[in-house]
């Protein structure tokens, strides 16, 4: 059971990250100040694939309107994919994707929503920003080299996130030899730098904590690494960047009452310094982080 002993001995050991200051930038035409507010980022899947069913847009006039909903309910930015990360969801071409987050981009750059894209593809980044895209969500790990040039062409941000493989669709199992918040830092200290060199300014850092691993089935052994990765987030701030966290969703615990999961890591996230917290309850997360800031 996760106790006030257990916070206080992780604040006690983590405490200079705790006050670690990141850097702010906009995000298409909206500040933001991670350092005083995280942020929130709203999800629309375009993959059927894709289990969290209240995310899921089957035709572009239920994506407008869901886009509209996240935007209303304080989303600072709408993260939008057209492949699920799930080991079974069908594979969709790159052609095929840029065709399905095209119109979406339009509107939101008609209606000046700031727009993220999941994608691991060159050409569908490359089209994607070209129509407006304000962020790059990058699920690949080797071979970026293209696609960061491309987002510092744009004057765009990219999410740098964690990825054991080439891509976030062909990834095995988690391997950590030890600490995993120190091997993930020495591989975003890496990812930062190649992407800096490249003259990308706006960077975020993500753990990848949605992402299915085949040695992270085990339900107990799963939800440890995410909480404990969440609490230990504010060291990654000390790399300078922003830190981004996909909030999962314990189904074995929380059954019926799935929808309750993402805002309850929200607080684990922001107990560790998260800056931008990527949900599909946007609504019930900021409700978390509003009361959160109260105190």
């Amino acid at each position: 059971m996760l106790s006030l002993a257990d916070l206080a001995a992780i604040a006690a050991e983590d405490s200079a990250a705790l006050q670690a200051k990141v850097r702010e930038f906009s995000v298409g035409s909206r500040r933001l100040k991670f350092n005083s507010r995280p942020a929130i980022m709203g999800v629309i899947n375009l993959s059927f694939d894709s289990w969290y069913r209240e995310s899921v847009c089957l035709n572009e006039e239920m994506a407008v309107r869901r886009l509209e909903v996240l935007h209303a309910e304080g989303a600072d930015l709408v993260d939008i994919g057209a492949e699920s990360t799930l080991s079974h969801a069908s594979r969709v071409a790159e052609r095929r994707q840029t065709q399905l987050l095209t119109p979406l981009l339009q509107e939101a750059r008609r209606k000046r929503i700031a727009v993220s894209v999941e994608t691991y593809h060159a050409g569908t980044a490359r089209k994607c920003l070209r129509e407006g895209a304000a962020v790059i969500n990058l699920t690949r790990g080797t071979g970026s080299r293209k696609i960061l040039q491309q987002v510092a062409e744009h004057d765009a941000a990219v999410i740098l996130c964690y990825v054991q493989g080439t891509h976030v669709r062909a990834v095995g199992d988690l391997k950590f030899d030890r600490d995993p918040v120190a091997v993930m830092y020495e591989y975003f200290a890496r990812q930062i730098e190649a992407a800096t060199s490249l003259g990308v300014r706006k960077i975020f850092v993500d753990p990848g904590m949605g992402f299915y691993y085949r040695n992270l089935q085990d339900s107990g052994e799963r939800i440890r690494h995410q909480m404990m990765t969440f609490l230990r987030s504010s060291r990654f701030r000390k790399l300078g960047f922003p830190v981004c966290q996909a909030l999962p969703h314990a189904f074995e615990h929380f059954a019926a009452e799935v929808r309750c999961a993402e805002p309850f890591f929200a607080v684990l996230a922001a107990l560790g310094r998260t800056d931008l917290f990527r949900t599909h309850e946007v609504s019930r997360t900021r409700a978390v982080l509003d009361t959160l800031a109260v105190w």
